[in-house]
């Protein structure tokens, strides 16, 4: 790569801070001092824009000191100052100040960089009710009769409607509103985004009250969620007048209705907090939901009035820069406890919900299923008991089966007889090596004849035996196949194509990844959810390694055959492959982006958050990262979408994707895989 691997701008990421420096009132010497403090620490820490509070310069609090003259000279010669620093500051800053404008006084920020005066942005909605009563001192945007002010010099524009672009980095667009804009039924923001800011800034003074912080949250989270942006806003804190209205200081930065960065309130000190933002992500998602494109043509009068201040900046493009912001190991387990729990509640009353409605619209009150003794069917199994629980029937109309082949390990086919016991569902084992040998034999297989020849024909001949079974038997029994396959397997191409593990009348695992399905077993085990007295038994079955059992393993020391397979040795660790599948499925991510971002949550075992029940906790150097992510292109890309093209039907259960040709994925079955193994040879080795 050109820019250096191992920084987050390479990967279009962006830095940003938020920044409250203490103020004094009606003192703008002392503030710049305090903003140029914070806009430093902000240049160090490699962030391009910081965003600091309304009317920050002069103090949000001056009232009708507003209108005199020697604060509002001062205040300018605190922008002079503020332009004057910003030649060494590697960083765009937007500050807020009172500026007089044609004999009017607006209430604006400024945004600077590389010593100059970017844009100048006046508040568009002013307040005057309850304790505010900005419109005694302030005009708003609209009444503003000029688009450009002459200011040190030069010439700048004016007005609510600036885009400010940064050239050497165009994804990172932004806006900025102040404190009341963001609270009206339409922010300007909303216009903003719509006309290609990826990054909105909302410069607050915002007084403290009971249970205004909550409502700040849900403010800026929604905006941010609804116009598919990040959202920084600042507040005012300490030095602000407490004659009737106390401050916090709070400072939140959001991206996408996620919080990514919140500050501490009521702190006595200047403070800064910094995130890392995605903006290719942001750009993916407006990308993908073409509504907001209509969104934008329906208000196309609104979008076109906007102006796009182009400038670059001196990134920190040739230095080591890696990501501040945590990235989770397991995209579709959240590591939180309590939001884990949640998402296997939910995601089981899908897969129920979806099985239920299959059930009563085609009249049928039977399912067959094929139980091996592993993680996949185990979890099919616990939805069906689940599903016949709520549609009233007995579990007996599950009806059951483990059919051994040559390289069942008696493991396995005892914790496939545990699991059908517990769950109370009709039980039976069909050895399935006879009609293995007669098909063998009809192909001429040399296995047929005594010698051990394991090719793929001997490992399919199996897999289809056991699913020509089970739909024989759906036939004979009034009863529907229920797919066990999982949406990891379907990525990878690890199922046996048309009369095989990849087909079935219903699947209700189609769209949840092998890391998730690990983790529902487990809450099913640790709640008895579903199996009362089951613990025991779905815990041996989490133990067990995945093998697909199909070719005979040898005898270990301890009597016990050792699987001659070892399903993540061939196509690599699910938990790696899972986190490539959310990535490249999600968001289209290139290769390299995602091997940034795996070694930013794989590198080191010791650093960021586990689910707390998680016993292996491995960690992956960028060669493993990089060696796994090119078996999982060339699998994805190249050699298993002619499986996925001809699924069964079954549920989409989260917004990590499903490979459904019906749903988010359609793609061709002979594509080439050259261009994503070719962003592939840029990641170090």
């Amino acid at each position: 790569m050109n820019k250096p691997f191992y920084n987050l701008y390479s990967h279009q990421f962006a830095r940003v801070a938020v920044a409250i420096p203490r103020c004094r009132i009606a003192d703008p010497a002392y503030n710049v001092e305090q903003t140029l403090a914070l806009a430093r620490q902000a240049a160090d820490e490699g962030a391009a824009l910081v965003a600091f509070p309304e009317l920050g310069l002069s103090a949000y609090s001056c009232e009708d000191l507003f209108h005199q003259r020697a604060l509002l000279d001062a205040c300018e010669a605190a922008l002079a100052a503020v332009v004057e620093a910003s030649n060494a500051l590697p960083v765009a800053m937007v500050v807020g100040l009172p500026l007089r404008v044609n004999h009017q006084l607006f209430n604006c920020a400024a945004v600077v960089a590389n010593g100059r005066v970017l844009g100048l942005v006046p508040k568009s909605f002013l307040p005057n009710y309850g304790e505010f009563y900005e419109s005694r001192q302030f005009s708003n945007a609209d009444s503003a009769n000029v688009d450009c002010v002459e200011l040190f010099g030069e010439m700048i524009p004016f007005g609510a409607n600036q885009v400010f672009e940064v050239e050497n980095l165009p994804l990172l667009r932004f806006h900025v509103e102040i404190c009341e804009d963001v609270w009206v039924p339409v922010p300007p923001s909303s216009f903003a985004a719509m006309a290609g800011a990826t990054v909105l800034v909302n410069l607050s003074a915002s007084n403290v009250l009971v249970g205004k912080s909550t409502y700040r949250h849900q403010l800026v989270s929604q905006q941010s969620a609804r116009c598919m942006a990040a959202y920084l806003y600042t507040s005012a804190g300490r030095g602000e007048s407490t004659t009737d209205m106390a401050w916090d200081g709070q400072s939140l930065i959001y991206e996408k209705g996620e919080l990514l960065a919140e500050s501490k309130r009521f702190l006595d000190e200047s403070h800064i907090i910094f995130a890392d933002v995605d903006l290719e992500r942001l750009s993916q998602e407006r990308m993908r939901a073409t509504t907001f494109a209509q969104s934008a043509a329906r208000h196309g009068a609104e979008v076109a009035k906007f102006r796009v201040q182009r400038f670059s900046l001196a990134l920190p493009l040739e230095r080591t820069l890696p990501l501040q912001r945590e990235i989770e190991r397991f995209p579709y387990v959240p590591a939180d406890r309590a939001l884990r729990d949640e998402r296997c509640t939910e995601v089981y009353n899908i897969q129920v919900q979806a099985l239920i409605q299959r059930l009563s619209s085609s009249g049928i009150q039977k399912v067959v299923i094929g139980v091996s003794g592993g993680l996949d069917s185990t979890h099919a199994l616990l939805v069906c008991a689940a599903a016949m629980d709520r549609l009233g029937l007995p579990r007996t109309n599950i009806l059951a089966y483990t059919m051994p082949g040559f390289a069942t390990s008696g493991r396995t086919l005892r914790q496939a007889h545990d699991l059908m016991r517990v769950v109370g569902c009709s039980a039976q084992e069909i050895d399935i090596r006879p009609s293995c040998i007669q098909m063998l034999k009809d192909l001429n297989h040399p296995f047929a004849e005594g010698k051990e020849q394991y090719d793929v024909t001997f490992e399919n001949v199996q897999a289809g035996e056991r699913t020509n079974h089970l739909f024989r038997l759906a036939n004979h029994l009034g009863a529907i196949v229920i797919g066990t396959g999982d949406l990891s397997e379907l990525a990878l191409g690890w199922c046996t194509y048309g009369v095989g593990d990849h087909m079935s009348h219903y699947n209700v695992n189609a769209s949840v990844p092998k890391t998730l399905i690990s983790h529902l077993v487990r809450w099913v085990a640790e709640t008895e959810s579903v199996v009362a007295g089951g613990t025991e038994v779905l815990l041996n079955i989490l133990g067990t390694e995945i093998s697909p059992e199909l070719v005979p393993g040898k005898e270990g020391a301890d009597g016990n055959t050792q699987p001659a397979q070892v399903t993540e040795n061939v196509i690599g660790p699910y938990e790696l492959q899972d986190f490539n599948l959310y990535y490249i499925l999600r968001y289209g991510f290139a290769p390299t982006k995602v091997a940034f971002l795996a070694y930013s949550a794989w590198r080191a075992r010791h650093e960021g958050r586990w689910p707390d029940e998680h016993g292996a906790r491995n960690e992956y150097d960028l060669a493993a990262i990089k060696r796994n992510l090119g078996i999982f292109l060339w699998r994805f890309f190249k050699t298993s979408q002619f499986k996925r093209t001809c699924v069964p039907n079954g549920p989409k259960v989260g917004n990590g994707g499903s490979l459904s040709p019906r749903g988010d994925w359609r793609a061709p079955s002979d594509s080439e895989a050259t261009v994503w193994l070719d962003d592939l040879a840029k990641i170090p080795d």
